[in-house]
């Protein structure tokens, strides 16, 4: 079942008209994903992220292009994938004035559970997101981090083998959001669930991940496990600091026949360069640069982030192109915005 695909989508693509002209929200989305993974999907706001989400779990038709969602066809069967998917969008789930477990039961029967399968399954997963001290409180009453587990106990409630997360840890304080993960992390543990989620914070995807898929402007620029992208993308981040500039600008080309990549000069006593395994070549570096009469004053070397992998990718940083875009997100319709429950509502499917 480990090499079963869940998820299969072929060329899909999205565009939207905004103020009268076309924007290209994805372009040629072609991947897999298979049954279990944990699957991270990394980009600025704007890289098309959520609308890549939505046309998965049929929120809204791609342009063209098409995909298959736990064997079945997002256009030609969109109900039979919304009945067996979970899917927690940026918005917070469900009627503020209900309380957490009444919610839980409604979304069992959006989804045609019997009243005792449901109310079973609503207790585990109070017990299993540690739900049980505000059950029994209404949803408004609830702190971020608390709204955020009851969104995923929305979207788990009918056992879906695949749950897809949209920035699920956003707005919430550090705490909260190692508290979360750490249940989304047993909880997949337990039940085998294969998670797809978009998050912007890089450090989450480059822990919890097996899998990152890095997009930027509509397409996916990479695909692998968070340790190669660094690795073979990026590299360690080897700093040698020298008495003047004179040593310097000797180190320069003894260093670039080293490492055959650019070396540059950020200030005029040190030399920088992005290298793989840059810690195994520090003493290299240091030996020759001894032999060639250049004397280190200091030497370091920095693994590298996924910000770095996307700087390689795309030459400038995720932060960076966080401000210099819009974002097709809040461009696309407003029905795009649905959370777990809407989407249940509208297909109609399994009530």
């Amino acid at each position: 079942m480990a090499t079963e695909t869940i998820i299969e989508a072929q060329g899909l693509t999205k565009r939207f008209t905004v103020r009268k002209k076309t924007v290209e929200a994805v372009t040629d989305l072609s991947f897999g994903v298979a049954r279990g993974e944990l699957v991270a999907f990394l980009g600025p706001n704007g890289a098309g992220k959520s609308t890549s989400l939505r046309m998965l779990t049929t929120l809204i038709p791609p342009t063209s292009g098409t995909a298959r969602v736990v064997g079945f066809d997002i256009l030609r069967q969109p109900a039979a994938v919304r009945a067996r998917i979970g899917y927690v969008g940026q918005l917070t789930s469900g009627s503020f004035a209900q309380r957490a477990r009444d919610e839980l039961l409604s979304q069992g029967a959006f989804y045609g559970m019997p009243k005792p399968a449901a109310t079973a399954r609503a207790d585990e997963l109070i017990e299993s997101l540690d739900l049980a001290g505000f059950a029994h409180r209404s949803v408004q009453q609830l702190s971020g981090g608390q709204k955020r587990r009851l969104d995923v106990a929305l979207g788990l409630m009918h056992a879906p083998p695949l749950l897809f997360l949209d920035e699920p840890s956003t707005g919430l304080d550090p705490q909260s959001r190692a508290n979360l993960w750490q249940h989304i992390l047993e909880l997949r543990e337990r039940y085998g669930t294969t998670i797809f989620l978009t998050t912007h914070y890089l450090e989450e995807a480059d822990h919890y991940a097996e899998r990152v898929m890095v997009m930027d402007k509509g397409r996916i620029v990479a695909d692998d496990t968070a340790s190669r992208l660094k690795a073979n993308l990026a590299g360690d981040l080897v700093t040698l600091g020298f008495g003047d500039e004179t040593d310097a600008a000797a180190a320069v080309p003894v260093v670039r026949r080293l490492v055959d990549r650019e070396v540059r000069r950020p200030d005029g006593t040190s030399v920088v360069v992005t290298a793989p395994e840059g810690e195994l070549l520090l003493p290299a570096m240091v030996r020759a640069l001894d032999a060639a009469g250049v004397r280190v004053r200091s030497a370091a070397a920095v693994p590298p982030t996924l910000d770095d992998v996307f700087l390689a990718l795309t030459g400038r940083t995720l932060r960076e192109a966080d401000q210099g875009e819009s974002t097709d997100e809040t461009d696309a319709p407003a029905a795009a915005s649905g959370t777990t429950q809407p989407a249940v509502e509208q297909t109609g499917a399994n009530r």
